[in-house]
């Protein structure tokens, strides 16, 4: 799995904290959490995602929603177990672990593709749908944000509604196999996010793509506060 550097050098708090993103970049990915929440929780989280995320929602989210501290730890935990599941299963996807939640990236590589000005989910899709649908149903105190982004081709009205379509079709589809909708946020971009340069085939088919961020519920946090509490 791929561990995301944060790039800031450090984010200071009212009461003169500094936190050191290089905690971050050296711990493994049970003790992020717990180094984030350790300097400020939520509100690190908060300021750390809104730079982490210029251009990536997904891993905005993420950041944006951690809690920190041994609470944090304690998801950080059960994040890394659902991760390792999603490498098992679906080799092809892109796997991020970051602070106390997890992203994943499809796209034509990695088995989640749709036809061309196509959404509905059919073939290699369905099979890698299936297996992380199952997945999701071992691991049911997560929330599931999905996004959908386009390349470049067409125009910025189309490739808005195309990636609306694609993202729906995805939250739609995992949602018919026994996951609760209450679990998903489902968001889309167009062509306005863009990983690679849309100048070569290559870099477009980069840019089509489903982008999954996966944060703890509700649930998750009460759990992880009860049980590292004192």
């Amino acid at each position: 799995m791929k561990n995301i550097l944060i790039k800031n050098t450090a984010v200071v708090l009212a009461m003169g904290l500094i936190f050191s993103c290089n905690a971050v970049k050296n711990a493994n990915n049970t003790q992020k959490g717990a180094v984030i929440g350790a300097a400020g929780g939520a509100v690190i989280g908060g300021v750390v995602g809104n730079n982490v995320g210029k251009g990536n929602t997904a891993l905005g989210a993420i950041i944006g929603a951690v809690v920190g501290g041994a609470a944090g730890g304690y998801i950080g935990n059960r994040m890394d177990r659902q991760a390792e599941r999603i490498e098992e299963e679906i080799p092809g996807a892109e796997v991020t672990r970051v602070g106390e939640g997890i992203n994943v990236i499809f796209n034509e590589e990695a088995g989640v593709y749709f036809d061309t000005n196509k959404s509905d989910v059919k073939g290699t899709s369905a099979t890698t749908l299936d297996k992380l649908a199952g997945i999701f149903m071992e691991y049911p105190k997560s929330n599931i944000l999905v996004e959908g982004h386009t390349d470049s081709a067409g125009s910025d009205e189309y490739n808005w509604k195309l990636s609306q379509q694609r993202a729906e079709s995805v939250t739609n589809y995992l949602i018919s196999k026994g996951i609760s909708n209450g679990r998903f946020t489902t968001k889309w971009y167009g062509e306005t996010q863009p990983r690679e340069s849309n100048e070569t085939a290559a870099g477009k088919a980069k840019n089509r793509r489903v982008e999954l961020a996966i944060i703890a519920s509700e649930e998750l946090k009460e759990e992880a506060y009860e049980k590292t509490k004192g």
